[in-house]
């Protein structure tokens, strides 16, 4: 994994001071190195599972390839209001303030086990609330996947009762 992470830029002060911005669009550009995520990522997926569901946006790279690859279905967990037919929504706290994400209501049969995909894994707060809102739906999270973590951020704490893999550690 060292020549993945080998490509990962490190941007200092994006989006605002003090911060390090992990910038994955190299992997994306380059198209072995996309292809070994999107590989690592199947064989990390449970065999049982009828969906994978992604984080916008850029989990969306990742979960709609990897749905292509299984031949399965993909559904998108978007922010509010970005969804046009009837859905379920949850709000859930960030470091300041709120934030509501949403998911067709008929994207989930009850019981379907699904993967929950995005790139980046840093409080988990976006990830957990994405995990409560498959649940609603009566979903089952099988497994999470990330292509990046974060690991000073404890963000794999939140997701202490789901099966997390993370490609890349920071």
């Amino acid at each position: 994994m060292k020549e993945l992470k080998n490509l990962i830029r490190t941007i200092p002060d994006f989006p605002k001071k003090g911060i390090l911005f992990r910038d994955i669009t190299p992997i994306l550009q380059d198209g072995n190195a996309f292809k070994k995520v999107i590989t690592i990522f199947k064989k990390e997926t449970p065999k049982d599972i009828k969906k994978v569901v992604a984080i916008e946006s850029r989990g969306f790279i990742f979960g709609a390839s990897l749905a292509y690859l299984l031949g399965i279905g993909f559904v998108p967990i978007r922010k509010s209001g970005k969804l046009p037919w009837k859905k379920v929504r949850i709000d859930y706290d960030l470091e300041y303030g709120t934030d509501t994400i949403e998911i067709h209501e008929d994207a989930i049969e009850k019981g379907e086990k699904v993967v929950l995909i995005d790139d980046l894994l840093a409080t988990g707060g976006t990830a957990l609330a994405s995990v409560k809102l498959i649940e609603k739906c009566g979903g089952i999270v099988e497994k999470i996947l990330f292509l990046v973590e974060l690991t000073d951020l404890n963000g794999r704490e939140k997701l202490k009762n789901y099966d997390v893999f993370s490609l890349i550690k920071f």
